[in-house]
C-alpha cells in the first residue's frame, strides 16, 4: 500500500480526498488502529466520531466496518466535536477513539486522528507501532467474533454538563449578564455543541455559517485573515465578544468588542488567567506560542513550559510536570481538570468568565498586557533535509537561544522566531514575534532566505 501524498504524523494521517486519502486507504489505518487498540486493552470498544466534511459519511461507514473487521465493538457518537470523542473514551473507559477530521484542512482534505485509551492522541512511538502492525498483517476477525455497532446519542450532553460544572466557572454569574455573544462554526462540527453551551450559560447568540454541510464559507482555519465576516457580525449585532472555531471545534478564535479580531494566540493566554487566579501552578504550550501568554503566567508569578507543536506533545508534557492549563498558540486551551485535549467550547466558556470577573470590555482587557505582533508565513516543504538551515541560521543569528525540540526556535527577550515543517501540510511553516510587525516580518525574511535559495 502507497503512503504517497498522505501526511502521517502526530495528528494522524492526512490527504486529499479521492488521492492520497480513497476509503481503501482509511479501512487499512482504522483496521490497523482496532487491531492495536484492542489489543492492548480489556476492552473492545472504539469510539468513533466525525466533523461535518462532506466525505465524512463515507470516510465513517469506511472506518466502521474496518473496525468491526478486526472485532472492535463501534460506539459511534456522530457528528460530534473531536474533544467530545476523547471525552467519550475516558467516559466508556474504551480501547481508543477514532475521529474522522482534518480540523483546519481545506475541504478537499479528510483525515482520521487516533486516540488512545487515555483519551489522548497516540504518540509518535504508539504511532509508529500502529503502522507496523499494518504493514506486518493486519489480524481479521471470524464471522462469529466481528464486532458490533451501537450509538452514544449523550455524549455532546455529558460534554457541556462537564464543561458547566468546572469549579472555574461562576455559571450563575455569567448568566446573570446575559451576553449577546457573536458565533461562526465555519459549517462544521459546531453546530452540534455551541448554540446550546451558550444557551445554557444564558447567552444570546447572533450567528452565521452555522449549517453543517461541510462546504465552508470561509477558510476553515480560524485565524484573523479569516474573520471579517465574525468582525462585521459583531459590529453590526453589538455583541460584547465574537466565537470563531474550525470545523472539528478544537480551536477557538476571538473577535473584541470592537470587532477587530485579535489573534487565536490571546484564546490560551485569556483562559489561563481565569484558571491561575484560582489555582497557581506550571502553564505548558508550545515552541510556536506567543509571549502574551508567558506575560500571563507571570502576573500570576507561574511558570511556561515549551512542549513541540502538537497536541499530544503538549498534552504529555502538561501530564509529566502537572500542569493546571495549557494548550496551543492556534487557539488550543487544555484544562486537565476537564481531559486532557484542546476544546473550544471550553475555551469559549473561559472567556465568558473572564469578561464577567473583569466587569469590562474584551477589548480593554486585551490593551492591559503588552503588545506584539506574530507574522506567520509558509512556503512548500522542499524535498532536502532543513538541518544545513538550521545550522545556517543558527551561525546567523549567534546571539539566539536555541531550542531544537521541534524544528529550530531562536529566542531573544523580546523576540523570537520558529521554523519547523507542518505534521498536517507539506510546507515548512516559519511564525515569529516581535514587539513591532516589521520586526517580526524581518526574521521572517531573514529565516525564509536560505529556504527559498532552495526551491530556486
Amino acid at each position: 500500500m502507497s503512503l504517497e501524498g498522505l501526511m502521517v504524523s502526530v495528528s494522524g494521517v492526512r490527504g486529499r480526498v479521492g488521492e492520497a486519502l480513497t476509503p481503501e486507504i482509511a479501512c487499512q489505518f482504522a483496521a490497523a488502529f482496532g487491531a492495536f487498540s484492542v489489543g492492548r486493552s480489556s476492552s473492545r470498544v472504539i469510539i468513533v466520531g466525525r466533523d461535518s466534511r462532506v466525505s465524512g459519511p463515507m470516510f465513517h461507514r469506511a472506518v466502521v466496518a474496518a473496525l468491526q473487521s478486526v472485532g472492535a465493538d463501534v460506539l459511534d457518537i456522530g457528528m460530534a466535536p473531536t474533544p467530545t470523542v476523547q471525552m467519550a473514551v475516558e467516559h466508556h473507559h474504551a480501547a481508543g477513539g477514532l475521529a474522522i477530521t482534518a480540523s483546519h484542512n481545506p475541504v478537499e482534505w479528510n483525515a482520521l486522528k487516533f486516540i488512545g485509551s487515555s483519551g489522548l492522541f497516540l504518540d509518535a512511538a504508539e504511532g509508529a507501532e500502529m503502522r507496523a502492525c499494518m504493514e506486518r498483517g493486519i489480524p481479521r476477525a471470524t464471522w462469529d467474533k466481528l464486532g458490533s455497532v451501537s450509538n452514544d446519542e449523550a455524549a455532546i450532553d455529558r460534554h457541556i454538563e462537564a464543561i458547566l460544572a468546572l469549579p472555574f466557572l461562576d455559571v450563575e454569574g455569567i448568566r446573570r449578564r446575559a451576553y449577546h455573544v457573536a458565533l461562526d462554526t465555519c459549517h462544521g462540527a459546531g453546530i452540534t455543541m455551541f448554540p446550546t453551551l451558550l444557551e445554557r450559560l444564558g447567552c444570546r447568540v447572533s450567528a452565521i455559517n452555522l449549517e453543517p454541510h461541510g462546504r465552508f464559507h470561509r477558510p476553515p482555519e480560524p485565524v484573523a485573515e479569516n474573520l471579517g465576516e465574525l468582525e462585521a457580525l459583531v459590529k453590526s449585532s453589538g455583541a460584547v465578544v465574537g466565537f470563531a472555531t474550525d470545523p472539528d471545534v478544537d480551536r477557538l478564535a476571538l473577535v473584541s468588542d470592537a470587532g477587530v479580531a485579535i489573534g487565536e494566540d490571546y484564546t490560551l493566554a485569556l483562559a489561563a488567567r481565569v484558571i491561575l487566579r484560582q489555582k497557581r501552578g506550571t502553564v505548558v504550550t508550545n515552541l510556536s506560542t506567543s509571549r502574551i501568554v508567558a506575560d500571563v503566567a507571570a502576573e500570576a508569578g507561574c511558570e511556561v513550559v515549551l512542549a513541540p507543536v502538537g497536541e499530544v506533545n503538549v498534552a504529555v508534557k502538561m501530564r509529566s510536570v502537572g500542569a493546571v492549563v495549557g494548550g496551543e498558540g492556534n487557539g488550543g486551551v487544555i484544562l486537565p481538570d476537564l481531559h486532557l485535549g484542546r476544546d473550544a467550547p471550553l475555551a469559549a466558556a473561559l472567556i465568558l468568565q473572564l469578561l464577567h470577573e473583569s466587569n469590562g470590555t474584551l477589548s480593554a482587557v486585551v490593551a492591559s498586557y503588552p503588545q506584539y505582533r506574530i507574522v506567520k508565513d509558509k512556503l512548500d516543504r522542499p524535498n532536502v533535509p532543513l538541518d544545513e538551515v538550521y545550522g545556517s541560521l543558527r551561525r546567523s543569528f549567534a546571539d539566539a537561544v536555541v531550542d531544537l525540540q521541534d524544528g529550530l526556535r531562536l529566542t531573544w527577550p523580546d523576540r523570537w522566531v520558529h521554523v519547523r515543517p507542518s505534521g498536517t501540510e507539506p510546507i515548512v511553516r516559519v511564525i515569529a514575534e516581535a514587539p513591532t510587525e516589521e520586526g517580526a516580518r524581518e526574521l521572517v525574511r531573514r529565516c525564509r532566505a536560505p529556504l527559498d535559495a532552495l526551491s530556486a
